[in-house]
């Protein structure tokens, strides 16, 4: 049928026809730059990066040539001085990554596990030359179009030149760590007053422009809108805080609907570096704790998988026995925890796919705290399995301060049906209400429970796995090597992801990506060991703190009341690894301490009572007590007396056996110049570069070096070799991109030098925490699998050698 041109209105047809087509332009135009950008992103990625300096050189120069012609308007001569600026600062960093690149081979794992703080580092500033690349290329190409977004693209240049410049300063630190530290450490070894120095140093470097348009530019693309969304809600959560002082109050949709910080990535930026310099412990247990939140829980719990038991349980705080794995017809007690608040239940929580024979029990009912009547009824129609052969003991990660089981309910569901084993998560108390060693205590016992309770968990017990992520991959070590001291069974093997092993207030290159990190900054991660070693800073005087009002002034007060409690751990260290300078005796009487004592108390008088609180039972204490370091047996070293307590001297600690190529790294080393030798953090840059310095004033990080920290039991990393000898085979997970990602190098690299079986996985380009961000993305799931690929590899039974 034919139409006349009359029939309609041209406007009736020809606008919507007209505005598709603008749109299919608009879509078309998109999907060629995202395909654009991704060939740019494959093409750096494969340049080496010589070849990538010299190509982002060239373009900065052509760029910076072109703008300088257009006459004097200021935006003209601001893109003018931002390519100029690019050229400086990629020509400076170019050198100072090449030495870091040419020396990190030394301190990988081994040749197939390529990972280490000083690879990451280099990693993250090519990701940054990359994109500076990629944005030059697009200014050449479309610098004459009337399209070009001339105002969006200088605030990218001018955002990631920042962030170049404050790359360039880690990449001088990390050079300074590399003159210092001897070969192999990846640790600061200078003195304590040099690496405080350095620490200051380090942490009055501006941030800002890593938390604003270059928001976690260094991860894969799928993290980054979820980074900007916590971003936005963190600065919205802080500005809660502030009004409602503790932040109650704070509902989940109030988070995130502050406009202004989600069209405005500047002030974004800088209000993140306030908060994350300035705010205490208290604002981020909160904050961390919003997943806690009834709706967003429930929204998690409604993505996870669906699981037939998930039982919050209170175990009573009664001491039971426990046989001795040497000689089963002996027992050791083990005693509730009992450090700084007394006597208390554990709560842990039960997780199993499918109900199995004894987790419908009258005796594991009789435990169970507020329970659905929705799921008993579900339980009674539900049809009864094996138990399973195996069981996991999983220990939440949360900084110790912030977090339960229930956080990480969804990917313990998905472990729970993939495994066919039942998980018993331990909710442990958190600091700095509860510090050191209370975490462990409870972690211990409620461990030794579940091994002698664990047909009433569903399993058999016939293989034992521990896992954790972050603080709980630190109290899977921990409690490992009490249960190796304490002589019962050691789990059948560890699964850490991302694990903190040495907590105590030192650089490495590693913990230098805490400048940029948005989950884990080191202000951040030195509040949290701050708090778990019971050492808060009292210094409040900061107008942030004081615009907490009157619980700034409690807080204040109460820490004053419980000075002597903060370090109280040390009362507990004195009673429980006192037996090596204990002559041996027949019987031990059980002490019965109600709470423990002060440090000040501790600092009076040294104790030479009992084995603290667990009393022995049939067994003496020359069975249990450990020879010196010069034994060359291998019983487990339960004992370090005072001398832990103190600053150990680097002689002290075997971190590794000296490796085969030493002498490379001391060649290598000796062509650093001698100018960046100097004590001084400041003496690593050259002349005449000056990196950009934070504007939020002083930094509320503690920095100090309390003994407490170097408490194997608390920075298993620095446990002697005849403790580590006493840990089953471990599998560590850990993130390329994390600041703890030298706590598993170093962790692994130890074992590995005992002879102990260990495994590192290093995954690329994820964020610290990716277990709880295991449902976000595919890299994510992927990397949670391979978690539970580790754990399954501890649950399978070795297969016997043929005959």
């Amino acid at each position: 049928m034919e139409s006349s041109g009359e029939a309609e209105p041209a406007g009736a047809v020809e606008a919507p026809a007209s505005k598709r087509a603008k749109e299919g332009s608009k879509n078309r135009s998109r999907q060629r730059w995202r395909k654009g950008k991704a060939k740019a992103s494959r093409l750096t990625h494969s340049m080496d990066l010589r070849t990538m300096t010299q190509s982002l050189v060239t373009l900065a120069e052509d760029n910076m040539a072109f703008f300088s012609s257009q006459g004097p308007g200021e935006t003209a001569q601001r893109l003018s001085g931002v390519f100029a600026g690019v050229r400086e600062q990629a020509l400076g960093v170019e050198p100072a990554l090449g030495r870091l690149l040419g020396m990190a081979h030394l301190f990988d794992l081994d040749a197939e596990t390529p990972a280490n703080g000083y690879r990451s580092l280099v990693h993250t500033a090519r990701c940054c030359l990359a994109h500076l690349l990629h944005k030059s290329r697009y200014v050449a190409s479309n610098r004459r179009s009337i399209f070009f977004r001339t105002s969006h693209n200088l605030a990218e240049l001018e955002a990631y030149l920042a962030a170049l410049t404050q790359l360039r300063a880690l990449a001088y630190y990390a050079q300074r760590l590399l003159t210092t530290n001897r070969p192999g450490r990846l640790f600061f070894e200078g003195d304590e007053g040099l690496s405080a120095e350095f620490l200051r140093e380090y942490i009055t470097l501006h941030k800002g422009c890593f938390y604003g348009r270059c928001l976690g530019f260094q991860f894969t693309p799928a993290i980054r809108p979820f980074l900007q969304t916590i971003s936005i809600g963190l600065v919205s959560f802080g500005e809660h805080y502030k009004r409602n002082e503790t932040g109650l109050g704070v509902t989940a949709s109030s988070l995130f609907t502050s406009g202004r910080f989600a069209i405005d990535p500047e002030l974004r930026g800088a209000e993140f570096e306030r908060i994350i310099q300035n705010l205490d412990v208290h604002f981020w247990k909160a904050f961390w704790n919003v997943t806690e939140i009834e709706v967003l829980s429930s929204l998690a719990n409604m993505a996870s998988a669906t699981v037939r038991v998930s039982r919050l349980l209170s175990l009573p705080p009664e001491a039971f026995e426990m046989p001795l794995t040497t000689d089963p017809t002996l027992t050791v007690t083990i005693s509730p925890p009992l450090a700084h608040t007394g006597p208390g239940p554990v709560l842990v929580r039960l997780i199993s796919y499918d109900l199995r024979e004894g987790q419908d029990s009258e005796e594991l009912s009789s435990l169970t705290k507020s329970e659905s009547q929705w799921t008993r009824e579900l339980w009674q129609r539900a049809q009864q399995a094996p138990r399973s052969p195996s069981l996991v003991v999983h220990f939440h990660g949360g900084g110790f301060v912030a977090q339960t089981s229930k956080s990480h309910e969804p990917y313990l569901k998905s472990w729970a049906q993939e495994l066919g084993a039942p998980i018993l998560s331990i909710d442990y108390s958190l600091a700095p209400e509860a510090p050191f060693p209370r975490a462990l205590e409870e972690c211990f016992f409620a461990y030794c429970w579940a091994v002698k309770h664990c047909a009433l968990l569903g399993s058999t017990g016939e293989r034992i796995c521990v896992a954790g992520d972050s603080a709980g991959g630190n109290l899977c070590f921990t409690v490992s090597l009490r249960a190796a001291a304490y002589g019962v069974r050691v789990p059948d093997g560890i699964m850490a992801a991302y694990p903190a092993t040495m907590l105590q207030s030192t650089a490495s290159p590693s913990r230098l990506l805490s400048l940029m990190d948005p989950l884990l900054p080191l202000s951040v991660l030195s509040k949290c060991v701050s708090a778990y070693a019971g050492t808060e800073t009292e210094d409040h005087s900061d107008s942030d703190q004081k615009a907490l009002g009157m619980m700034g002034l409690v807080r204040r007060d109460t820490a004053l009341l419980l000075r002597d409690l903060r370090l109280g751990a040390s009362s507990w260290l004195n009673s429980f690894l006192e037996l090596s300078g204990r002559k041996s005796q027949k019987t031990s009487q059980p002490v019965a301490e109600p709470m423990r004592r002060s440090v000040s108390e501790a600092a009076l008088a040294q104790p030479e009572g009992p084995l603290g609180t667990d009393s022995l039972k049939n067994l003496t204490l020359k069975d249990l007590s450990l020879r010196s370091s010069s034994d060359t047996s291998d019983t487990p070293e339960m004992s370090l007396s005072a001398e832990t307590l103190v600053p150990s001297k680097p002689s002290n600690i075997n971190f590794l056996v000296e490796p085969e190529d030493a002498l490379e790294e001391v060649e290598a080393r000796s062509e650093l110049s001698a100018k960046d030798r100097g004590p001084g953090a400041r003496d690593a840059f050259p002349k005449g570069f000056h990196p950009r310095r934070s504007s939020q004033g002083a930094t509320q990080m503690p920095l100090y070096f309390s003994p407490i920290v170097k408490n194997p039991f608390m920075s298993p990393l620095l446990a002697p070799d005849s403790m580590l000898k006493t840990l089953p085979p471990v599998h560590i997970v850990a993130c390329a991109l994390d600041p703890m990602l030298d706590d598993s190098v170093m962790f692994a690299r130890r074992l590995r030098s005992l002879g102990k079986p260990v495994t590192l996985r290093v995954v690329e380009d994820l964020p610290h925490g990716f277990l709880t961000l295991a449902a976000l993305c595919r890299e994510t799931r992927q990397a949670a699998e391979l978690c539970v690929e580790r754990i399954r590899l501890i649950l399978t039974p070795p297969t016997a050698p043929p005959v």
